[in-house]
């Protein structure tokens, strides 16, 4: 695998970025330095070597303080049992949901903070609101984090964008999406996002929110209007899924 990619995508928030050829995708997480450190996104199992060395060109591995993604998947806490012991002083972070539901797997190691929708984070100088999205991008444990300071979501799967792109852009990145999905359905990857009138509600909800910097688990991070990318994106997955 190649060696990650890290970037400085906000003020103390890095991307480390793992571009895997074979597959032609790019797995992003995301350190933010601060005074009790939070990774979103621990990435696959595989993957952890090489994780652990990006994050060691931000902070010191071992003094991550919150772990934390999205929803149970291998590219979101594939990893988690490793951070946890290369971090002694970690506490895994999802959902309250996802604490109850994939206990076995999310507090193997460790006991996980369930978070309640609209609960915060702080860890530091900086403070996290948690977001419930059920099955937004996917899964019934789903959430996001915004950073309400220099107004950043963590968006997971939202945005997704196949290729070896950028780290940051402030050029469109839904038609990318668009694409990116689009080349989904046609194969196994099929039925991305499972479009509802509650995943309209989620979308406008996040929109609401007016993020600065969109940090995309897959493609370019986006800096720019995200309101309007998030209510351009509500509509391709409406268009693609909602049919």
């Amino acid at each position: 695998m190649p060696e990650p990619v890290v970037t400085e995508i906000a003020p103390d928030v890095y991307r480390v970025s793992v571009f895997i050829p074979e597959i032609n995708l790019q797995f992003n997480h995301f350190v933010v330095d601060d005074e009790e450190p939070l990774l979103f996104h621990t990435g696959l199992r595989d993957m952890f070597p090489l994780v652990m060395g990006g994050v060691a060109r931000v902070v010191d591995p071992s003094r991550i303080r919150w772990i934390s993604f999205s929803h149970t998947e291998s590219d979101e806490c594939g990893a988690l049992a490793e951070w946890l012991q290369a971090a002694p002083n970690a506490t895994p972070v999802c959902s309250q949901v996802g604490s109850l539901v994939n206990r076995d797997f999310v507090s193997a190691v460790r006991e996980a903070r369930g978070m309640a929708d609209g609960e915060t984070l702080e860890t530091g100088k900086y403070s996290f609101r948690f977001l419930r999205t059920a099955q937004l991008p996917h899964g019934w444990d789903a959430g996001l984090l915004y950073e309400e300071t220099e107004r950043t979501l963590l968006c997971s799967d939202l945005f997704h964008q196949n290729g070896d792109v950028e780290p940051l852009t402030e050029s469109d990145v839904v038609e990318r999406a668009r694409n990116s999905l689009r080349e989904y359905e046609a194969g196994i990857l099929a039925d991305y996002v499972p479009y509802s009138p509650r995943t309209d509600r989620a979308m406008q909800r996040l929109a609401e929110l007016d993020p600065r910097t969109l940090a995309i688990m897959h493609g370019s991070t986006y800096v720019g209007d995200g309101e309007r990318a998030l209510r351009e994106l509500n509509g391709v997955l409406r268009e693609i899924f909602g049919e």
